[in-house]
């Protein structure tokens, strides 16, 4: 059996933050950066509070089977509400998009090193 590697990114916004809380979150922005945003186990959270209400949470998951993207991204879901009730933070427009890599298209230069192997 193979198996799948899968990209779930969750995207959503704060609402009616505290004070407080959009204080906390911008003491914390550089650990929350764009820039160094990747897909973990555990979820990567990037937000620029300064700019615009919005975060994204990017996990990576994996399963054997094709249905196995909805269970991970429902993981997923469910790990970025915790996090976010944890805090005490409101949210609103939470959504979450699934990428099964195993299906994903491939880059010109994948294309090109797979017609030279």
């Amino acid at each position: 059996m193979t198996t799948r590697t899968f990209r779930i990114t969750v995207r959503g916004s704060f609402q009616a933050l505290t004070p407080e809380q959009r204080a906390e979150l911008l003491a914390e922005a550089a650990d929350h950066d764009i820039f160094s945003a990747a897909y973990t186990a555990e979820g990567h959270l990037s937000y620029d509070i300064a700019a615009r209400p919005a975060f994204t949470f990017r996990f990576q998951d994996s399963g054997v089977d094709e249905e196995d993207i909805l269970a991970a991204a429902e993981r997923a879901e469910t790990a970025a509400r915790a996090w976010l009730d944890s805090r005490g933070y409101a949210y609103k427009d939470l959504k979450s998009q699934a990428e099964d890599l195993s299906q994903a298209a491939l880059s010109k230069r994948q294309k090109r090193d797979a017609r030279n192997s």
